[in-house]
């Protein structure tokens, strides 16, 4: 292991905080919906976002889309893992790969929500967040996968049966946060004082706090009981 002394490397994490915004900024759902002669942006609820594609054009595509953004938010995450999984922050015992990879993910996040290439009204970064999680952990160790993808599984189970789409992504965004942050408390017990620790939780934080905020609005019609079903069932029969 070698150390890393941020002072020496900061604008390593500026330039990973710009791409990695840069990258969050590519809206697949965009994409997709041009390729279907529409913009998605002007149906349904006019969201950006994997739940309206799925209501706009079926399940199938919904998937398509969720998986393209999960793909957004895991990879740079991965990448962060993988370049600095050999070094820990100078004076510390904290790796830099446990910060870098949720720092790098959270940057593609703010992208999506807040995309400069969209006058920074973006969707709301569930599947990108969900990425993030579902890779961030997996990477190190590779049968967390099966946490994950069942964490997965539980979130599309309670879409299904409920039909509050909104409400499972936030409480799957929730969910994967708990499972991480026990983790790190774990790793980290006698080293929860360290700023690097505390900036790591910091960063789990602030994943929710963006995705829950992004959501504001779903929250309000959900508890005045105007928000919109997702049945999944509906939405399996439009293959188009």
């Amino acid at each position: 292991m070698k150390e890393l002394f941020f002072t020496e490397n900061w604008y390593w994490f500026l330039i990973a905080a710009i791409a990695c915004y840069l990258i969050g900024c590519f809206n697949f759902a965009i994409l997709i919906s041009r390729i279907k002669a529409k913009d998605i942006r002007g149906e349904g609820s006019g969201n950006p976002g994997t739940m309206n594609m799925a209501r706009t054009f079926g399940l199938k595509i919904g998937v398509v889309n969720f998986f393209c953004e999960l793909m957004k938010g895991g990879v740079p995450a991965l990448t962060g893992y993988f370049l600095f999984k050999d070094y820990y922050f100078a004076g510390t015992e904290v790796l830099v790969a446990d910060f870098a990879r949720y720092f790098f993910g959270i940057f593609v996040v703010i992208g999506h929500v807040f995309p400069v290439t969209l006058k920074f009204k973006g969707g709301k970064g569930i599947a990108a967040t969900m990425g993030l999680f579902v890779f961030s952990l997996p990477c190190e160790q590779w049968w967390f996968i099966f946490i994950a993808l069942a964490l997965l599984v539980c979130v599309f189970i309670y879409i299904s049966v409920t039909e509050w789409g909104s409400m499972g992504s936030l409480s799957g965004v929730a969910l994967f946060t708990v499972w991480q942050a026990v983790i790190f408390f774990i790793r980290y017990t006698d080293k929860l004082s360290e700023i690097w620790v505390m900036l790591l939780f910091a960063l789990l934080l602030m994943i929710n706090v963006l995705t829950w905020s992004a959501h504001h609005k779903n929250l309000f019609k959900l508890v005045a009981g105007e928000e919109h079903r997702t049945s999944v069932r509906k939405h399996k029969s439009k293959l188009k």
